[in-house]
């Protein structure tokens, strides 16, 4: 990673395999000049993925990296890591990527990947988290931007946003709130906190403010 002018935009390197969403609403916030940021490159590991169709639309540069065409996940996330770091990020931003990196990708830009998960972390790592958040009879439900590490789903937390569960959902109505309501908004709102320096990661990995103090992330109601 290399130094970036405070002022200029930040470099985004956006990963994904599906629709996309929260692509769309980091651009949406680009657009209306709430993130300082410009997408460099938007990667997929599906060259099917109708997020891709978005980004094309919207003149950003795409590449497909399928993990077929390599030996081993060490060679498929070595040879990722390569394409992304061409890229010169300051930024790389999981948004609905749906593989587990390992450290031949996560090294290499470690202080630098942020992931979104559908959970109100360190609630429900991995998958199916509308269904354990249901299961639990949990009377709240959301999702945690966060910082990536080789763990999965276990990086410092940036900021987190909660709902209401209510008596009639379903893991689709859930699911759809979590995205609409929440999703949505809580990405760019964290980049822009890592961005604009309310944030930062300290030298062993964790996150202080501004101030240089340890940093508690906000939970926001988004009811």
């Amino acid at each position: 990673m290399t130094a970036r002018d405070d002022a200029a935009p930040a470099r985004l390197v956006v990963l994904i395999s599906g629709r996309g969403r929260n692509l769309e609403a980091i651009q949406g916030a680009i657009e209306d000049g709430r993130l300082n940021a410009r997408i460099v490159l938007v990667v997929s590991n599906k060259t099917r993925a109708p997020g891709l169709q978005f980004a094309r639309l919207a003149g950003l540069p795409t590449v497909a990296i399928q993990p077929r065409q390599f030996a081993d996940r060490q060679s498929y996330d070595a040879a990722l890591a390569h394409r992304v770091a061409a890229a010169r990020p300051d930024w790389v931003v999981l948004a609905g990527f749906m593989r587990v990196l390992s450290p031949a990708f996560v090294d290499p830009f470690a202080g630098h990947i942020v992931n979104i998960h559908p959970s109100l972390l360190p609630l429900y790592k991995g998958l199916d988290t509308h269904d354990r958040a249901l299961a639990a009879g949990d009377s709240h439900h959301g999702a945690s931007v966060h910082l990536v590490t080789p763990a999965l789903d276990d990086g410092p937390i940036i900021r987190q946003g909660r709902i209401r569960i209510r008596p009639t959902d379903t893991t689709e109505t859930l699911a759809g709130r979590i995205t609409d309501r929440i999703e949505k908004k809580l990405y760019a709102a964290a980049l822009a906190d890592l961005i604009e320096a309310r944030v930062h990661v300290a030298p062993d990995g964790t996150l202080i403010d501004a101030a240089g103090r340890a940093y508690t992330p906000p939970v926001e109601d988004y009811d």
